[in-house]
């Protein structure tokens, strides 16, 4: 059994082809097949269940496939943070996040960590979602990933950075726009746009609201929390997201800039992100650094 047995073995059962995988290695198709049989002959049993449009993993396959990922992706990060300790610190740090944010959370720490290690490389990588992000920290290099904190995901550690409370976003000129709080049973009736269905941030909202017998509607909807906040500034409706780090919060020394105003939603348990990696015990010098300097006040 070899690493490259396992790599191609993994490879296949997420392809569910042998001829696709062959094609990423530059193989043969039977060369993909030999790996598969080694790995068989060797453990005793089947692995793969041949279909008449590919194949899938048998259970013994699913139990190997997992084992094999997770030790495939420690060996390769392990690797990567040994050629970076023989760099000093002129290696890179590669990091998912959502849309939103390098702008509201990374804006001082890219700089800070750009003036202590100058020859370093940054990698963002744009995700649609928390959940999409952990499934890009699983399958590829990258160091860490920015999400909104959830259930616990089998080969990830979630570390909680801060704590953002729920507001309204409504136009200056809206009726609640100078209340100091609102209450989340005053919203029931009406309509708002709505964060993205499948998304933590939507999940978490859902479910404060239900613990408070609320069910809000909705009369559009966005991917990401700044389009929430442009509609609701150019008055095209109400968003209840999450208190932005470089937005002002209404009762606040400082005033929103623009028509925007944030109403603060206390009865809503806050939404809590930070960071997920592999092992936070195995990051690089230079990732570590990284994931310490973002500091949200």
């Amino acid at each position: 059994m070899t690493l490259e047995d396992l790599r191609i073995f993994v490879a296949v059962c997420r392809a569910g082809s042998l001829s696709a995988v062959a094609r990423q290695f530059g193989v043969t198709q039977s060369a993909v097949s030999q790996h598969v049989k080694r790995l068989e002959r060797e453990t005793g049993v089947s692995l793969l269940e041949r279909q008449p449009r590919g194949v899938v993993p048998t259970r013994a396959g699913q139990i190997l496939e997992t084992a094999a990922s997770e030790g495939l992706a420690g060996l390769d990060l392990a690797l990567r943070n040994l050629r970076e300790l023989a760099d000093g610190e002129t290696g890179s740090v590669r990091v998912a996040t959502g849309a939103t944010t390098v702008r509201h959370f990374m804006a001082d720490a890219v700089v800070a960590f750009r003036q202590r290690y100058p020859e370093a490389s940054l990698e963002f990588r744009t995700e649609p979602s928390s959940r999409a992000c952990f499934d890009a920290l699983t399958d590829s290099e990258l160091d860490l990933a920015w999400v909104t904190l959830g259930p616990p995901v089998r080969g990830i550690e979630q570390r909680a950075v801060v704590d953002l409370p729920w507001v309204l976003a409504v136009r200056a000129d809206d009726p609640l726009a100078d209340r100091p709080h609102a209450r989340v049973r005053e919203l029931a009736d009406l309509r708002l746009i709505r964060l993205p269905p499948n998304s933590t941030s939507a999940a978490q909202l859902d479910a404060g609201c239900a613990q408070l017998g609320v069910r809000f509607a909705f009369d559009t909807s966005v991917t990401d929390w700044d389009t929430a906040l442009l509609l609701a500034e150019l008055g095209l409706g109400r968003a209840v997201v999450p208190a932005l780090p470089r937005l002002h919060i209404n009762g606040t020394d400082a005033v929103p800039s623009g028509d925007l105003r944030l109403v603060p939603l206390p009865e809503l348990p806050p939404l809590t992100v930070g960071w997920a990696v592999r092992r936070w015990s195995a990051l690089s010098p230079l990732a570590r650094a990284f994931a310490e300097t973002v500091s949200v006040p």
